[in-house]
Formats: structure tokens, C-alpha cells, sequence
């Protein structure tokens, strides 16, 4: 790995019990960068972020996060290397309030984010501290899974569909507080369905087929390869 990259993904093969969903992927991601995973459903995008957590069965490649190898690793180990997942269910505990879920996950890093910066940032939770976690709106969860992997101090963050089925107002406050955090410093790999939700916030595209990565596009080529995104995507 270069000094500059915090993620890299080589020869990446995933497998569900049988199932051979990554066929070699091969990607990069620095420090500091949004990089988005764009691809129809089935590509193998979600199946990428879970297989970088150890959560999918037999991997076999390089993932080498942060200058370590992991594709031993279990999946524990791995977050303590600085990595938060926000998995496209959200994963919030329906039997805890708002506040008892930001709580919840321990430490995988020094620099978590305190509450008072997470309401600062999510005011929406403020107002919503002392209600069930099931009892919110999407948006509120989705708000409230992504805040909740702030609360680690990892500074890897795996975003999986994180706008799908959401109110535009929602959506763009979500935007919002990814560029903040890019401008922090955090180093972000988004899953996206929704093109035009990724675009803007992306430095770097690559579209994902059948479980390899297909073409690559940069913020400033995207004009000139808009016809093929179109074609690939469907957009």
C-alpha cells in the first residue's frame, strides 16, 4: 500500500456458503476520500462491504486496511482497526431508546464523537433521545445508525444505501454531513443506488459488475462519461 491509501482491495473473491458473489475485485481508497461503489442490485456492492468486515463466509484476495492484512481476520478485529459499518438495515435496537443505541457500541478508536457533537450534528436525535428506536422515522434511523458509528472514533466508514427510501429534506441533511465529515478527514466507501444522491460527493465512481469493478470514473470525468454510466446504470 502507498502512504496515502487506507483501503486497499486485490483480487477479491467472496463466497455465501456455495454461492461465489465476488469474481476479483480490485479498488483502492485514500485517506480522506469518498469513493462510491455504483451498480445494479446483485453487482455485488453490499456483498464488497461486508466481505471488507469479514461478515460474508469464505474470502479470498487482499484487504489490507490501514497498512494491515485482513482477510484472516474476524470481524471484531477488523473494526478495532478504525472501520464503521452502517449496513442498509440500519441495525437499530428496537427495545432501547435513541440515546441507549448511540451508547451502545464500544469504542474501536480514540476521537469518537461525544454526544453533544453527534446532537449538534443530527439535532433530529436531540429531540428524539428518549424515544424507542423503532418508534422513529426512516430518516431519524438512518440518522441515528450513521451518528452511532460516529460515536466509535473509527475513521474508515462502509455506508451501505444510507438515502434509499428517504424524504429529499432527510436526504440532502445527510449529504451535508458527509461532506462535514470528508472535510474532517474521514475516509469514506458509499454503497449508492441513487446516482444522483453519490455523485456530488464523490471524488471517484467505480462501477461494479457481476462482482468485479468494471470502469472507474473521477468527480471531473463525469461529464464526458456520462453516456456510459447511463448505459451501465441505467441513470
Amino acid at each position: 500500500m502507498s502512504d496515502e491509501e487506507y483501503l486497499r482491495v486485490s483480487g477479491l473473491h467472496a463466497f455465501y456458503g456455495e454461492s461465489h458473489i465476488l469474481h476479483g475485485m480490485d479498488f483502492s481508497v485514500e485517506r480522506g476520500e469518498c469513493v462510491s461503489l455504483l451498480g445494479r442490485n446483485g453487482a455485488g456492492r453490499t456483498t464488497t462491504l461486508r466481505a471488507i468486515m469479514g461478515l460474508t463466509g469464505r474470502r479470498t484476495g487482499s484487504i489490507m486496511v490501514n497498512g494491515s492484512e485482513t482477510i484472516r481476520m474476524p470481524p471484531h478485529h477488523i473494526a478495532r482497526l478504525g472501520i464503521g459499518y452502517c449496513p442498509e438495515e440500519r441495525g437499530i435496537y428496537a427495545s432501547l431508546t435513541c440515546e441507549e443505541n448511540l451508547l451502545m457500541p464500544p469504542a474501536v478508536a480514540s476521537g469518537g464523537m461525544t454526544l453533544e457533537e453527534i446532537y449538534h450534528l443530527f439535532p433530529n436525535l436531540r429531540e428524539r433521545r428518549r424515544s424507542q428506536g423503532t418508534r422513529m422515522s426512516g430518516g431519524e434511523q438512518q440518522m441515528l445508525a450513521l451518528a452511532r458509528i460516529l460515536r466509535t472514533g473509527a475513521r474508515l466508514l462502509l455506508l451501505d444505501e444510507i438515502s434509499e427510501g428517504l424524504a429529499p429534506v432527510i436526504v440532502e441533511r445527510l449529504a451535508e454531513v458527509i461532506i462535514l465529515l470528508k472535510s474532517r478527514g474521514y475516509t469514506i466507501l458509499l454503497v449508492e443506488q441513487n446516482f444522483h444522491f453519490a455523485a456530488p460527493l464523490a471524488d471517484r465512481m467505480i462501477v461494479v459488475e457481476h462482482g468485479r469493478t468494471t470502469l472507474e470514473i473521477a468527480q471531473s470525468e463525469l461529464a464526458e462519461k456520462a453516456a456510459t454510466l447511463q448505459v451501465l446504470l441505467g441513470v
